[in-house]
């Protein structure tokens, strides 16, 4: 006998974000078919519309209780809202800095508007996602429009090798997901994450190893997405490749929507295992994803290729809170200090997860609209002629910039003290949040590699702006050409980078007020 399962309108609330992205996408793409102007702004225009309508109902949600959806499916929980509003912000942002960027090489699209919604529909989806086969398709979802926006522009060789190299990577990573996830259904008998984690205890005694090697290929499939060290490969050649509002995409959205997932599904999978295991997992990738991602992009002067690194890097820093939230429970009779120890001085507190998840958050919003901003003015200054040449991204691009663009130079300089995490910048107050709520879980030894790796990689945001102030412009440089929706998206950014900086207040508010998770 068939049961249909019976649903209501509660239950649909959760993805109603997603609809609204997913309705306008197919609009966009329907468009094409009737276009008779090649003015196409109002696709762009629609594409933010979309975004700015999503991003509202999903705060609407935000403050609604958290609780199961679509018989347990999915969850609605003010974590996953906040996680979609910001998507919806940096799909916004992204739209608007395509829109100068395509018509400029001639190759603005109704699909790749498209493209661009079904991504962030992933990204919503996935963030909510509380059962496997969801969870898979969902990230897939969201990897498929990206495989695709990476290889929109066909010139030259790059878009296509990043492509090639982004799908075949990323096939990878999913399948090591999914298969980890077939093995944790073998173990179980479940699919539902809350299901999975009340079965977990028994599972771990009956089939340890099963339990272990789903865990493991489940994390290594979310490392990938998040670019963790050392699972970051293939991070620099895709963000180089891509259309740079795409790497803008990449780089806040897709980054931000796995750490959610990666989130939640961690904390309904521990149940049953030693509780040191993913503290020490947590805290040896933060480690070496901190440390591994400012060094390599010391060297580097192409400017995209640095902030590529430089991404992975700051996924370290969200690992730090992630290890957070895993530190062992008997910290305070402790008397250990290490890098992989966590001890009672400098205040420990006994309950930190409220922290850690206001610390995650404003973290993320933080760095969504500050690398896009960054992506934006790398955006703004490239030529299409340049675009086979292998010195479009390099430091002397930036030289004399101030001369040239003062006002995209002030906004590029507030982009780079921010990813340092220099005052009165809202990457200052990130940092803040999350270390302080790593030194409250007593990650002392963490939070200091942390600090100091993030003080080495003040050197390489620094010389961006030293070359924008300091240096002549080259004696072939041309002043770059204006664009409204550009200019719109760098001052909204560089406005909420230094206003978030200076007044976070409502902000940092209603994350500690909402900043719960489902089922923890």
């Amino acid at each position: 006998m068939i049961v249909t399962p019976v649903f209501t309108l509660n239950d649909f609330l959760p993805v109603m974000p997603a609809a609204v992205l997913v309705v306008a996408a197919i609009v966009l793409m329907l468009s094409e078919v009737f276009l008779v102007s090649a003015t196409r702004t109002y696709q762009a225009m629609l594409a933010t519309l979309a975004t700015v309508v999503a991003g509202g109902v999903a705060v609407h949600n935000a403050f609604e209780p958290a609780r199961a959806a679509l018989q347990g499916y999915a969850v609605l929980d003010p974590f996953s809202s906040w996680m979609t509003a910001m998507v919806c912000l940096g799909t916004g942002l992204a739209v608007l800095l395509s829109s100068g960027f395509l018509k400029h090489r001639n190759a603005e699209r109704g699909e790749f508007y498209a493209l661009m919604l079904f991504a962030a529909a992933g990204m919503s989806l996935l963030a909510l996602s509380a059962e496997f086969i969801t969870l898979f398709i969902n990230l897939e979802v969201m990897s498929i429009a990206t495989y695709a926006l990476t290889a929109f522009l066909r010139r030259g060789p790059r878009p296509s090798e990043a492509g090639f190299k982004y799908f075949i990577l990323g096939a990878f990573s999913a399948a090591l997901l999914l298969y980890g996830a077939a093995l944790l259904y073998g173990a179980t008998g479940a699919t539902k994450l809350i299901e999975v984690s009340a079965a977990l205890p028994a599972a771990f005694i009956a089939s340890p190893g099963l339990v272990y090697a789903g865990l493991g290929l489940v994390l290594a499939g979310f490392a990938f997405k998040v670019a963790a060290v050392p699972f970051h490969m293939w991070t620099p050649d895709v963000y180089e490749g891509a259309p740079t509002p795409v790497t803008a995409l990449m780089s806040a959205g897709v980054k931000a929507a796995a750490f959610i997932a990666l989130v939640r599904t961690s904390l309904f999978l521990v149940k049953g295992i030693p509780p040191e295991m993913p503290f020490y997992l947590f805290s040896g990738m933060a480690l070496l994803t901190m440390i591994g991602g400012n060094l390599l992009a010391l060297p580097q002067r192409n400017v995209k290729r640095m902030l590529a690194y430089s991404s992975i890097a700051h996924a370290g820093y969200l690992l730090l809170g992630v290890a957070a939230l895993f530190a062992p429970q008997g910290a305070a009779t402790t008397t250990d200090v290490g890098v992989f120890s966590a001890t009672p001085l400098m205040g420990l507190v006994p309950n930190v997860s409220s922290g850690v998840y206001k610390g995650i958050l404003f973290y993320l919003l933080g760095y969504t609209v500050t690398s896009l901003g960054a992506f934006g003015t790398i955006s703004a200054l490239e030529r299409r002629e340049d675009e086979t040449r292998g010195n479009t991204w390099d430091l002397e691009r930036f030289a004399g910039l101030a001369q040239r663009r003062p006002g995209w130079a002030l906004a590029m300089a507030a982009f780079m003290l921010s990813l340092g995490g220099v005052p009165p910048t809202v990457g200052f107050l990130g940092k803040l949040f999350l270390f302080s709520a790593a030194v409250d879980a007593g990650l002392l030894g963490l939070a200091a590699v942390g600090i100091l790796s993030s003080v080495v990689g003040v050197y390489f945001y620094l010389r961006v702006v030293v070359y924008m102030f300091m240096r002549p412009a080259p004696a072939d440089a041309t002043t770059p050409v204006r664009h409204w929706t550009t200019e719109l998206a760098l001052i909204t950014s560089a406005v909420a980078v230094v206003g978030l900086g200076i007044v976070p207040g409502p902000i940092t508010e209603w994350f500690g007020r909402l900043g719960m998770i489902f089922g923890h």
